[in-house]
């Protein structure tokens, strides 16, 4: 049985598009949100209102996806020196940690958002945050977003839920699971619309997607397609 209602953080990028279809599939109401915070990626911008008009188009999904938020959180830029947000070589700090982790970023995401699902009476949050394929990113651990969900539902008074479908997952899992979710129309779509090269690059469509192909993003998604692929050359 579907759930009532949930808000999926939406990037424009592969994972999040996994999770929206995911969330059409698990929820009978499904709203979005984006943040824009001066991301050197920002073309995803872009690339999400494209695959949210084109989701609401289609006649599994246009009678689910409603309301979608945009909240500017470009203070973020200004308190964080990342990669991420400023012009800089990718690189692996002292700490461990690459140059493209911006503190609390998803922290700070899923508080905003609960803010929104409380004025809209959602309560489920869906994200696409994975500790098995990720970038070594703290806040993309599953002890730390079990932690925050405890923190929002007793900060709200309500029960929050934080669903992370792709949290065990490689990449080569995620493109399995588009597949079962979408068959080739999802797959299409991500490999044409999605954005998740953190240098903003569109130039190149390359047979897994558009990209650099050299940022850890774009490295990390050709090789789970590739491996998929292996897995299932009869597809």
């Amino acid at each position: 049985m579907k759930k009532d209602s949930a808000l999926v953080l939406f990037s424009g990028g592969q994972d999040s598009t996994i999770c929206l279809i995911w969330a059409c599939k698990n929820f009978k109401k499904v709203e979005t949100i984006g943040f824009e915070y001066n991301q050197r990626h920002l073309v995803e911008m872009k690339c999400r209102t494209s695959i949210i008009r084109k989701l609401k188009e289609n006649v599994n999904y246009g009678s689910i996806i409603g309301k979608d938020h945009i909240i500017d959180l470009s203070i973020l830029s200004e308190i964080s020196e990342t990669a991420l947000t400023k012009r800089a070589d990718i690189k692996i700090l002292k700490n461990g940690l690459p140059n493209t982790f911006i503190p609390g970023r998803n922290l700070i995401f899923f508080t905003m958002a609960s803010a929104v699902g409380y004025k809209r009476n959602i309560f489920n949050f869906v994200g696409g945050m994975c500790e098995t394929d990720f970038s070594g990113y703290p806040d993309c651990r599953q002890s730390t977003l079990e932690s925050q969900q405890l923190t929002l539902s007793l900060g709200l008074e309500k029960k929050i839920i934080i669903h992370t479908p792709l949290m065990n997952m490689s990449k080569s899992d995620s493109w399995k699971l588009a597949y079962d979710l979408g068959k080739e129309s999802l797959i299409n779509m991500i490999i044409e619309e999605t954005h998740t090269c953190y240098l903003g690059d569109r130039n190149i469509l390359h047979e897994w997607g558009y990209g650099c192909g050299l940022c850890p993003a774009c490295k990390l998604r050709a090789k789970g397609f590739i491996d998929w692929k292996k897995i299932n050359d009869n597809i």
